[in-house]
């Protein structure tokens, strides 16, 4: 069964109510496919299920993005391209003249999409909703201030916490190189410095993982898809190449980037167990 946990909610009660919604129609069609209803009985079901999950599509997306719009979320255009990828996958379901074996791996296949699709998409997305512009106030802050790392991200496990303060230097120097740049940005130098901090993301995230793998933290899972979807967005760090305005999209991966660590430290980090004194 799939569980709705603290690291998939936004703090915005519509669309963690929407995406909990997601996940009942998620296990209602998993508990279908398990309990061996009758050929049409289960058919009738899982077709009832589909159109649900087309509605969502309609409805949620479109509920989400006006909220993006409304606060002007620099997400907004990246999250309208991935919602639609997800209304095409599910329109493009067609379950019509085939028989059940037929369309019970179609289904299945669907559950394993919709699992990875939408914890990838909430834990490296909506979870930011709101947060970003909050989390990286430049106008408030000088960039040095933004990225020190302070006792609010201890999560008293030395080796992450050492780690954690190295990531969040290593974000503060690119940030400097591009508030600092003037009109020429030093595109190869902040380059480098993602470069650098992609490295080292892939080298903590294993240090991370083998720690809470050593003392059986139930969360393991839940971080390591979070995780996943870190390094997914660092992966994309290359398209500025083929951008016009390499700064605006520099600095706008800049600030998702570290929204996306300082928020991960606190909602699922500093609940990790700290070995005992």
């Amino acid at each position: 069964m799939f569980q709705f946990t603290e690291d998939c909610r936004i703090g915005i009660p519509q669309i963690d109510s929407e995406h909990e919604f997601l996940f009942s129609i998620m296990n209602r069609i998993t508990e279908t496919l398990q309990k061996g209803l009758d050929v049409d009985g289960e058919r009738h079901e899982l077709e009832q299920y589909l159109e649900q999950l087309k509605e969502y599509g309609a409805n949620h997306f479109a509920h989400e993005e006006a909220y993006m719009q409304e606060h002007d979320d620099p997400e907004l255009e990246r999250q309208k391209k991935a919602h639609a990828f997800f209304v095409k996958k599910v329109n493009n379901i067609d379950l019509q003249d085939l028989n059940s074996q037929e369309k019970r791996k179609i289904l299945e296949d669907m559950i394993l999409f919709l699992t990875k699709w939408l914890y990838n998409h909430i834990l490296g997305s909506d979870t930011l909703i709101g947060h970003v512009w909050n989390t990286v106030d430049k106008e408030a802050e000088e960039i040095d201030d933004i990225c020190a790392f302070t006792e609010i991200y201890w999560t008293h496990i030395p080796l992450v916490d050492k780690e954690h303060a190295r990531l969040f230097e290593i974000i503060g120097r690119a940030y400097h190189l591009v508030e600092h740049s003037g009109d020429n940005l030093d595109y190869d130098s902040v380059m480098s410095v993602l470069d650098e901090l992609e490295d080292y993301t892939h080298y903590h995230f294993s240090h991370e993982e083998e720690y809470m793998e050593s003392i059986a933290y139930t969360g393991l899972e839940a971080q390591r898809r979070a995780h996943a979807v870190f390094l997914a967005r660092l992966a994309d760090k290359d398209e500025a190449e083929h951008i016009e305005d390499r700064r605006e999209y520099v600095e706008d991966m800049l600030d998702f980037l570290f929204a996306w660590l300082n928020r991960h430290i606190l909602k699922m980090d500093k609940l990790i167990p700290a070995p005992k004194a």
